[in-house]
């Protein structure tokens, strides 16, 4: 059982220790991670207009997961989910589907049409892939040697409002 709420500044430290558990995170990823929510300091729990946080809590208080995400620049409706991270300890129990119906709930009640995902192809990334797969996101489009050789970068998404967006052919 989590409860959710923001994310801000004051997590910082309970953030780099929940980026550094998943082992999925490079030190460059974990140190953009972290900057934006140095970047939400202002405006705690509620992010910029660019990025937006929610974090899910567990019973006694600590950060067990968090997502961060935002408008597409130049696209309407569309939004991308940034970062999505659950504590090792709580994966497999629901966190990470409890913060993505969060995102989803809030951006359908915005006329949000349609949610972007990216992500690695490699093999680490499998269960990442099944977890979005499962909640209705499909491959739209496959970069080949994106990140670095042998490491493609799948853009995934689902329709908000009911159906998911069908999977490109080819891809």
């Amino acid at each position: 059982m989590v409860t959710l709420g923001p994310l801000d500044a004051s997590h910082r430290g309970a953030l780099l220790d929940l980026l550094r558990a998943t082992g999925a995170f490079s030190p460059d990823e974990v140190a953009v991670a972290l900057d934006l929510v140095d970047g939400a300091a202002g405006t705690p729990g509620t992010g910029t207009p660019d990025y937006e946080f929610v974090a899910a809590f567990d019973v006694d208080g600590g950060l067990a997961g968090y997502c961060c995400y935002g408008p597409t620049p130049g696209a309407q409706g569309t939004y991308d989910v940034y970062w999505i991270a659950v504590h090792p300890r709580q994966q497999r129990a629901g966190v990470g589907a409890t913060l993505l119906d969060e995102v989803e709930r809030r951006l359908a009640r915005r006329g949000g049409r349609l949610i972007v995902v990216e992500t690695s192809g490699r093999s680490a990334y499998d269960a990442t892939r099944r977890f979005y797969g499962a909640r209705g996101y499909r491959v739209a489009a496959r970069l080949r040697d994106f990140y670095a050789p042998a490491d493609d970068r799948l853009v995934l998404t689902r329709e908000l409002g009911g159906s998911p967006s069908p999977a490109m052919r080819g891809v």
